[in-house]
Parts: C-alpha cells; sequence; structure tokens
C-alpha cells in the first residue's frame, strides 16, 4: 500500500562551518540529538533571541548629502594625491601660492570632515592644528632628499 499523505519537499540543505572546537560544544549540548535537529529546535524555539539588524546611524541626511555632494563636484583628492606625488619626489615647487592653495585644501577637508561627523551625529572635535607652516616642512623636507 502507498501512503496516503503528499511527501513534503525540503528545500537544500543549511550548511553551516564551525571550527573542532565549536562543533564539539554544540555535540555535547545536543546529547545524542542530531545536530540537524537540536540546531531547529533551538534556532526555532520561543526563547531564541531575534536578531535585528541596527537602523543606520545617520543622524542628518541633509548634511551627509551636502558632505557627498562636496566630496564628488571636488577633485581635491585627485589634486591632493599629485601634490604629494610631487612632494614626495622633490619636484614641488614651494611658493607661498602653493602653501596658501594647501591651506585651502586642508580647510576644504576639514570642513567635509566635519559635515560627515555632524551628519553621523558625532560630537564636533576640535579641529587640529597644523605644527608649522607647511612650506618650513616641505622645504626641510626638500633640502634632505637633496642632500
Amino acid at each position: 500500500m502507498s501512503n496516503s499523505r503528499p511527501k513534503k519537499r525540503r528545500k537544500a540543505p543549511f550548511s553551516i562551518r564551525l571550527s573542532e572546537s565549536e562543533r564539539a560544544a554544540i555535540l555535547a549540548r545536543a546529547g545524542g540529538m542530531p545536530l540537524g535537529a537540536y540546531f531547529k529546535l533551538v534556532a526555532l524555539s520561543e526563547t531564541a533571541p531575534a536578531f535585528r539588524r541596527p537602523k543606520a546611524v545617520v543622524a542628518d541626511h541633509t548634511l551627509l548629502g551636502k558632505a557627498l555632494a562636496g566630496l564628488g563636484a571636488s577633485r581635491m583628492a585627485s589634486n591632493l594625491n599629485q601634490l604629494a606625488k610631487q612632494a614626495n619626489l622633490g619636484s614641488l615647487p614651494v611658493t607661498e601660492e602653493t602653501e596658501a592653495d594647501l591651506r585651502r585644501a586642508c580647510e576644504e577637508v576639514s570642513e567635509i570632515r566635519a559635515l560627515l561627523l555632524a551628519a553621523l551625529g558625532i560630537e564636533k572635535q576640535e579641529k587640529p592644528e597644523l605644527p608649522e607652516p607647511l612650506r618650513e616642512t616641505f622645504m626641510r623636507e626638500a633640502a634632505e632628499v637633496s642632500a
């Protein structure tokens, strides 16, 4: 005689990777119960904690949009990278104009940083002071490279 109940079709098996110590601990907890049955029992029990993905931590979407727009509209990252490359090669002429441009770029980075921190709801931190004028730093480094 055939079984009158239709068979339930199960999905593909669920796979999980465990270290040897994790597997041993689970086997000990499961006693003699098959691992699949033990996992289902534990995971589907009413007392199993339900994981809730935390909401985005963005406190102000408008500020975040402004910061990202500023980054997108600017070639600052590329320009700073080119300046750093030239400085490392020792071929960056450090004039008052160059120093002013570098300071302006640092201010823009600082403003974008402040916008991002505010958008993420992180308290505003004091702006770090540059220890010495950039021109002096580049001139000293250039002298050391050429020596």
